[in-house]
């Protein structure tokens, strides 16, 4: 299979993998393992774009890391996608953080659906989904988070290009 974009993803501090991963864990614990992509920390997607894009995303990345210190995030309520293969827990929206990293991006983006932020914690077929939706809805609390790093990917299959703490 063939690379087919590139992802670049606002990772989450070290405590708030540790949380989610406790929610992950509860999950696999009843058989629930996912879909989704395995190795990859949790993280909000901020865009993605066309695989030609990849020199001009590496150095937005940098600059991207230069000009934004660590982001706070809330992380405050789980969701699903429409056709419910995607079960996520999301941030609250807050303008001078998070939306403003996202829109600091000037690179143009391959856009195929509107942004939603959010941190995948399972990704199966709909019935799996429904059935692991009780198991998180029970284990999850809000928290506050830190988005710390800048990571770029692409996909299929996955190819780590590069990683950037912010405030670089």
């Amino acid at each position: 299979m063939a690379e087919e974009f590139l992802t670049l993803m606002a990772d989450l501090d070290e405590e708030s993998q540790h949380i989610m991963s406790g929610w992950y864990e509860k999950l696999k614990a009843e058989g629930f393992i996912g879909e989704q992509t395995p190795n990859l920390p949790f993280h909000i997607s901020l865009a993605c774009f066309s695989l030609d894009k990849e020199p001009e995303v590496v150095n937005e990345m940098k600059e991207l890391a230069k000009r934004f210190s660590i982001v706070p995030v809330h992380i405050s309520h789980i969701g699903l996608f429409a056709g419910g293969r995607v079960l996520y827990a999301a941030p609250d929206m807050n303008p001078a953080d998070l939306l403003s990293l996202r829109q600091a991006i000037k690179t143009e983006k391959r856009e195929r659906f509107p942004w939603t932020p959010h941190s995948t914690i399972i990704m199966d077929d709909v019935e799996t989904v429904q059935k692991a939706l009780p198991i998180l809805v029970e284990h999850f609390h809000p928290f506050m988070g830190k988005i710390t790093r800048l990571h770029l990917c692409a996909f299929w299959p996955t190819r780590e290009i590069a990683s950037i703490s912010l405030g670089q």
